[in-house]
């Protein structure tokens, strides 16, 4: 598919037309004050392999609900400090994988912890982290489970894990709570700005051809999953259209981004139709911090930079943490 979206010109002023609730705030403080009556019980396992260079950790924290939501903590193997931290998000229908899996971060000399996604990690990966909480009828896949409701939808649960991943990686003697980055590539990168939003001091956050972003315009510009699932869902479900966008605005990327507090290095694919670029400027240009930059990939569909987008991160996150 060639470019399909706005010209670049136009991109870089697109904002979104989205609109945020009036209670936004008060939705997010109230959710995040009830996660936090649940004690984080936050747990790392040592986990015995044959790796030479690094410390791996088998993490489970209380997330939304108390649920326990599963994760790595991985670590230079000669680390005896609190060393800067990347808390990575996972993208749409992965799980957190197996420990060798997770070596960049490290490898760099970060300590690094990657969250499970609750419900998710059957599509690739692999993951061990269940969703408790049922779903009216919904389309198959994550979009529209709970979507009749800000309360009920899946997101407000996994945004709030996410917030706690972050509580759990602080509170390990490795970490310097003070230097702790969130990434993440597709849902991870969504995941990653909302996170932003949520958390205002953390060091640097770096979404990857982030997903969740600019729901308005996602839901009609793109038929390809995972998007479409909401369209697919209305197709059925005639007359909620209002209904489920009300709900979406509760977590959309662009309200997020204005909250942002912390540097912030985004990546867009001109050629993306699963996260369309319109969709991820619409986030970028509307984030919080001055110090903001963008690569973008102007041939690329969602696989974006790939590990050029990786390079980047890696010459552009430690001056920040």
């Amino acid at each position: 598919m060639a470019q399909f979206d706005l010209p670049l010109d136009e991109l870089r002023t697109y904002r979104s037309a989205s609109t945020e609730p009036e209670d936004f705030d008060a939705f997010w403080a109230k959710t995040l004050q009830e996660a936090r009556e649940h004690d984080l019980d936050a747990r790392f396992d040592r986990v015995d392999l044959p790796l030479k260079t690094v410390t791996v950790h088998d993490v489970t924290f209380a997330g939304f609900g108390g649920h326990p939501i599963k994760g790595w903590l991985t670590v230079p193997a000669w680390a005896n400090s609190p060393l800067p931290t990347v808390v990575e998000f996972i993208g749409y229908g992965g799980g957190r994988g197996l420990p060798h899996t997770h070596l960049l971060w490290a490898s760099a000399g970060f300590a690094h912890f990657v969250m499970d996604t609750r419900g998710q990690a059957s599509a690739w990966g692999g993951g061990e982290t269940p969703d408790p909480v049922g779903s009216a009828p919904a389309f198959p896949g994550f979009m529209t489970r709970g979507v009749e409701d800000p309360e009920t939808y899946y997101y407000r649960r996994l945004f709030t894990d996410a917030v706690r991943a972050v509580e759990a990686a602080r509170s390990h003697p490795l970490v310097d709570p003070a230097r702790v980055a969130a990434l993440g590539t597709s849902q991870g990168g969504g995941i990653t700005i909302a996170v932003g939003g949520l958390v205002p001091d953390l060091a640097a956050i770096a979404p990857d051809v982030p997903f969740l972003c600019d729901f308005p315009r996602a839901m009609t510009l793109t038929d390809r999953a995972p998007y479409r699932e909401i369209g697919n869902y209305l197709k059925t479900h005639r007359g909620r259209s209002e209904q489920v966008r009300r709900t979406l605005s509760y977590f959309d990327g662009a309200h997020f981004a204005a909250r942002g507090r912390a540097p912030a290095l985004f990546s867009a694919a001109l050629e993306d139709q699963t996260c369309p670029p319109s969709t991820v400027f619409a986030a970028f240009n509307a984030w919080g911090h001055e110090d903001k930059e963008i690569e973008v990939y102007d041939f690329n569909d969602h696989e974006g930079g790939g590990p050029y987008q990786q390079a980047a991160q890696l010459r552009w996150l430690p001056a920040r943490v």
